[in-house]
């Protein structure tokens, strides 16, 4: 039988160098907690549960990129039926033709098209147009009369109304290429095969601050990251640009519909039952980023809320039937979200120093520094060669510029708040969105106080221009964040010196 054998895209990184930086990371967290002398106490609480949250999410990357070889059964010759689910809520009828005639154009014969309309059910004023467009297209319309589970719910009910052995998902802007079930479909071959994802693709990346921001933060996830996954056997369903199994979704009872983020707790809960799962690392669908701010925010917050909502009620550590991989996996992607409460963290600490004189450690020798910049370098130098240079400095500043986002998503989880999905809105919504980065804002305000106020009590000593680098770090970050919520000014200059690398289409 025909296979094709993927190698993790890290084949480039040396094991060598990566365990030197296991070795130089755990010397560095070693000096801070049990060599260095301790100062306040709280504050060397706080910094040591920032530095080990550090580097845990450093050690278990280099887990994840580590390179392994793995063989993958396929076989082009098996032609199941597919049924092409695309979902529709409220987006544009241009956008949702745009999918529905590349669908149509997809070189696998044994396909049926559905779109799956929702419209009705969330009130919106012409759904209708929907269907007409996909009675104009000549394809299917599935209009849901009894709301419930969002997007999950959606696509359960189309579920029970055809019967398809493999259904392909795709959200009502990501348009598939021509190849998108030639290059999926043979995986199936092997009937342990539950699911198989490919990237989301940002086409629009160009088109403002926020586009590119949100496609720059993808090339480490749906690059090395992925990639390591699917290694492990860890991939797991990312909403759009998927195939899935019927069988699979069977033993389910169909997509989770009590968790906002459906994909992310349903590969859960099919790789509990022992399927596995596959990531093709190649760009086989194009779709649309959020175009504004506040619909940037949304998404992140959706997805926080859904991937803490697993960490704290169904935290996959506990599962009796995951591997290891699986659990530690699992575990890795819902625990970034815990990086909110780590940025605030990182912003008192200096700012105790420069306002109070308080430090969390006492230390004259020059054995911190020189642990902790190859420490840094090294961690920068990973990012950089995992995705071809792809990971940005735009991509950390919205990373760590959406620590608010995430510390709320964590709190709504705690208490139990409920949460309704929202789907990222397709047309992009213009205005002022300076009230979403106050607490970013603040920071500026209460940075510079800091400074001047350290500078008058106690000039400029060297703890003194430690800490305020890192006030100033903080304030660099934060300044494309803070950038993009504020009203659009003319883009076209800023974009001709913007490219984007293609880490993620890697042909196999």
């Amino acid at each position: 039988m025909p296979q094709t054998t993927y190698t993790i895209n890290t084949k480039h990184i040396s094991k060598l160098f990566l365990l030197l930086e296991i070795i130089i990371s755990l010397l560095y967290l070693g000096c801070i907690l049990f060599y260095l002398q301790k100062g306040d106490l709280f504050l060397f609480s706080l910094l040591a549960i920032s530095e080990i949250f550090h580097v845990w999410l450093l050690l278990t990357l280099i887990y994840t990129l580590w390179p392994r070889q793995i063989k993958r059964e396929f076989d082009s010759r098996i032609t199941p039926v597919v049924d092409i689910f695309i979902t529709v809520v409220n987006e544009p009828v241009e956008i949702v033709r745009e999918t529905v005639i590349a669908c149509k154009k997809l070189s696998y014969k044994f396909k049926n098209i559905y779109i799956l309309n929702d419209g009705f059910v969330c009130g919106y004023e012409g759904w209708e147009d929907v269907y007409n467009l996909a009675k104009d297209e000549g394809i299917g319309c599935i209009t849901r009369q009894v709301p419930g589970g969002a997007k999950a719910g959606n696509i359960n009910n189309a579920l029970a109304n055809t019967d398809g052995e493999l259904i392909a998902v795709f959200d009502a802007d990501h348009i598939p290429n021509l190849n998108f079930l030639d290059k999926t479909v043979p995986y199936f071959v092997d009937q342990k095969v539950g699911f198989v994802q490919s990237p989301q693709y940002y086409k629009n990346f160009l088109n403002n601050s926020v586009t590119l921001g949100s496609a720059e933060q993808q090339e480490l996830f749906f690059g090395p990251i992925m990639n390591g996954k699917n290694a492990l056997n860890s991939a797991f369903m990312c909403g759009t640009n998927m195939i899935l199994r019927r069988r699979m979704l069977d033993q389910v009872d169909g997509l989770c519909e009590t968790n906002i983020a459906e994909d992310f707790m349903t590969s859960l809960l099919v790789h509990q039952r022992g399927w596995k799962s596959i990531y093709v690392p190649e760009i086989l669908a194009k779709g649309l980023a959020p175009e504004d701010f506040l619909s940037y925010c949304k998404q992140q917050f959706r997805w926080a809320r859904g991937s803490m909502e697993i960490l704290f009620w169904f935290n996959p550590i506990f599962s009796k039937t995951l591997t290891f991989a699986q659990k530690l996996n699992y575990f890795i992607s819902a625990s970034y979200y815990l990086s909110g409460i780590v940025v605030i963290i990182n912003l008192i600490t200096p700012i105790t120093y420069l306002v109070f004189g308080l430090e969390p450690l006492h230390s004259s020798s020059m054995i911190l520094p020189a642990l902790f910049l190859p420490y840094i370098i090294l961690s920068a130098l990973i990012l950089n060669m995992s995705t071809n240079s792809g990971y940005t400095f735009k991509a950390l500043a919205f990373s760590n510029g959406s620590f608010w986002i995430f510390c709320k998503a964590l709190f709504s989880v705690i208490f139990k708040q409920k949460n309704s999905f929202e789907v990222t809105s397709k047309q992009k919504i213009s205005g002022n969105f300076v009230m979403l980065v106050w607490p970013h804002i603040l920071y500026f305000i209460v940075g510079f106080f800091a400074l001047g106020f350290s500078i008058h009590k106690s000039g400029f000593t060297p703890a003194f221009v430690t800490n305020a680098s890192w006030v100033l770090f903080n304030m660099i970050t934060f300044m494309p964040f803070i950038w993009a919520a504020l009203p659009e000014i003319e883009w076209s200059r800023i974009k001709l010196f913007s490219t984007k690398p293609s880490v993620i289409q890697v042909k196999n």
